[in-house]
């Protein structure tokens, strides 16, 4: 006698029940719209733009971070910690950890849930590790997204951990309000190798684990980072970015991190300016949504997909330049348009 229990069909609710559940602070009903919307499956993009749009309309006012950082400046750490601060302020919070995605296999570990225990305890706080799928720019494919459908259920900060600093990593720049920059004492020697990236974007920085006998070198650092921002143009004419000297293990700065960045957003609304950058983010998003559909549409084009191996081959083969092979499939797709 066959004692399998009868296979169920997976839970796939609507999209009225996924809003509804969002908006009433179901942190369940928030993953599985996150998950939602990282899907490649086509049949789940209607699905997602709808909820999106639906959470959209509900106007927010909420505080976006970016942090960042050098490998090692403890950015995980520092989280739950400033976290900690933000949750005992009577505001609720949620984390999108980005976490780096292997080139060859293209899995993530996604530990950062794991590495903020004492934070993905409290019920005020959302967690949600995402892989980077390889997406430059130290954010996820779908990280503005989720920013959306967090505000949506309510959350008053909304943190984004990048994957880690370079020059590069400016994508952030185009979905949040603020970013904290993190470095460990002594890493002022990497300026030259960052202050054109992240530096020029950067509205404070943080110096991380400068208790114990990292105090001194810690100090020196500070005085480097504040003459390196002195020589960058000011992001925003009202802010002038503060480097600060934190421990996230004995709370040293945290407050004052914290109160830094409250003084910031105050200014910003009393100027009318969060507005204006609102519109600024909802702007690229526009784009970034274009740039993709336009990639599916060229690759999945008929036209493309018959002439694009025999152009790859010409240009192996040095017959046309990788140049005149680009304008090649682009006038085969204009042609079938």
């Amino acid at each position: 006698m066959n004692t399998t229990p009868p296979l169920t069909r997976r839970y796939n609710p609507d999209v009225d029940t996924v809003v509804n559940g969002i908006i009433n602070g179901d942190r369940q009903m928030l993953s599985r719209a996150i998950t939602l919307i990282e899907s490649q499956r086509l049949e789940d993009e209607q699905k997602s733009h709808e909820i999106l749009d639906r959470c959209l309309a509900r106007k927010s006012t909420a505080i976006r971070i970016g942090i960042t950082g050098s490998p090692g400046a403890g950015k995980s750490t520092f989280i739950e910690t400033l976290g900690e601060e933000i949750i005992n302020q009577g505001l609720r919070l949620a984390v999108l950890a980005i976490d780096p995605s292997s080139k060859q296999s293209r899995g993530s570990i996604l530990g950062d849930k794991a590495r903020m225990e004492r934070l993905a305890g409290r019920k005020e706080a959302f967690i949600r590790p995402t892989a980077s799928s390889c997406c430059l720019g130290g954010t996820s494919p779908k990280t503005h997204e989720a920013i959306l459908l967090c505000e949506a259920a309510g959350y008053d900060v909304i943190m984004v951990e990048t994957v880690g600093v370079g020059q590069s990593e400016v994508a952030v720049d185009t979905m949040v309000d603020f970013i904290l920059l993190l470095m460990l004492p002594g890493s002022g020697d990497e300026l030259q190798g960052i202050k054109r990236g992240i530096m020029e974007i950067a509205d404070a920085v943080a110096i991380t684990k400068t208790d114990g006998d990292q105090a001194g070198i810690a100090a020196i650092s500070r005085a480097e980072f504040e003459a390196a921002i002195r020589m960058l143009p000011r992001k925003h004419p009202f802010w002038q970015p503060q480097v600060f000297l934190t421990s996230a293990v004995i709370g040293t700065g945290i407050r004052e991190v914290w109160q830094n960045i409250s003084a910031y957003f105050a200014l910003m609304r009393k100027n009318n300016t969060l507005e204006e950058v609102r519109h600024q983010q909802l702007k690229s998003l526009l784009y970034t949504l274009l740039e993709e559909q336009l990639k599916r549409a060229f690759f999945s084009n008929a036209e493309v997909v018959g002439t694009k191996e025999s152009v790859e081959q010409q240009v192996l083969s040095g017959q046309l330049s990788p140049f005149s092979g680009a304008k090649a499939l682009m006038e085969a797709f204009i042609r079938r348009r």
